[in-house]
């Protein structure tokens, strides 16, 4: 007699693993998926502001600032709080402030002695850097921090728009915290205690001649400066290196430092890390430059745009 057929279970039948094909993404790109925002460091005393009103512009980075007056001298609570809310959302914005350039110094000098820059043109003092897009091509469409070829770079920079087209020259600003929160661990591993170069040439060479860039080399010599450096103010760690002014990560090869470079220089094009600011005339942008980056969006030819900046002298980054 045949022995029965015996059909097995169903819960015994285990599926093959579906089979996909090769694949791989290059390893120096970005990465989708979930990421890791936070807007201060961790055990930060988060508290609520009591002298003015704070509205959020982005997730971890933007906030305008309602209820002062900064053509007044800030009372000593005042300027603290301001400062705590610099430090927590890296750039402030103050709507319809109109302030003279004295003003607009005398509000800088809050934070310390005022940086001039020679490369620059200037308004009607030597500390105003005034961009005249109309005029000469300048910084724009391109993320950096400013004047990273100093030894002790900008702490940050009070902007303000004398005229705005009548559409975009907006301008972003990006979290470097957040950038250096989300690289992968190997890359933090390979920046751990590097330093990089820092020049200011290929920066303006992008506008400027070299005539017009030769005296000045002098007076500017190549700097190093961390990849990572820490906030003086609140301890975190920072992604360092900017597109403008950042040639060379010391100690590698050329090829290898300008495959890591590329790698660092994307982080600033995450839009999780970003904020994005339309201008009014008489707005006031005041950011931490030791914590982000800015890019100016050239989109508004050929209208003008004519903006003032003061800036804060820095600390040697560390």
């Amino acid at each position: 007699m045949a022995a029965p057929s015996v059909t097995p279970s169903t819960a015994s039948i285990s599926p093959a693993s579906p089979v996909l094909r090769d694949h791989r993404i290059p390893a120096d790109g970005l990465y989708e998926g979930p990421r890791a925002l936070r807007r201060v460091p961790e055990k930060w005393d988060d508290r609520p502001y009591e002298l003015f009103e704070v509205v959020p512009q982005g997730r971890i980075i933007g906030a305008e600032i309602r209820g002062l007056d900064l053509s007044l001298p800030p009372a000593p609570a005042v300027r603290e709080e301001l400062n705590r809310a610099l430090l927590e959302w890296k750039v402030l914005f103050f709507r319809g402030q109109h302030l003279s350039s004295d003003a607009q110094r005398a509000f800088a000098r809050n934070w310390g002695e005022l940086e001039t820059n020679p490369l620059l043109a200037t308004g009607d003092a030597p500390e105003v850097v005034r961009f005249d897009r109309s005029a000469v091509p300048t910084f724009e469409n391109v993320w950096h921090t400013d004047v990273t070829f100093r030894e002790r770079p900008a702490l940050g920079a009070v902007l303000q728009l004398r005229e705005v087209p009548p559409v975009g020259g907006d301008t972003m600003w990006a979290d470097m915290a957040a950038a250096y929160d989300n690289l992968p661990q190997d890359v933090k591993d390979r920046i751990d205690g590097a330093r990089a170069v820092h020049d200011f040439v290929p920066g303006f060479a992008r506008f400027s001649s070299p005539a017009q860039l030769a005296p000045f080399q002098e007076l500017f010599p190549p700097v190093e400066h961390p990849v990572v450096r820490r906030h003086p103010e609140t301890g975190r760690r920072m992604l360092f290196v900017n597109t403008s002014f950042t040639t060379r990560i010391v100690g590698l090869e050329r090829a290898e430092s300008d495959r890591l470079l590329r790698l660092l220089f994307q982080q600033a094009h995450v839009p999780e890390y970003q904020v994005r600011f339309r201008w009014q005339a008489g707005d006031i942008a005041f950011w931490d430059n030791r914590a982000t980056q800015h890019y100016a969006v050239n989109d508004y030819a050929p209208h003008r745009r004519v903006a003032e900046r003061v800036a804060i002298a820095g600390d040697r980054p560390f």
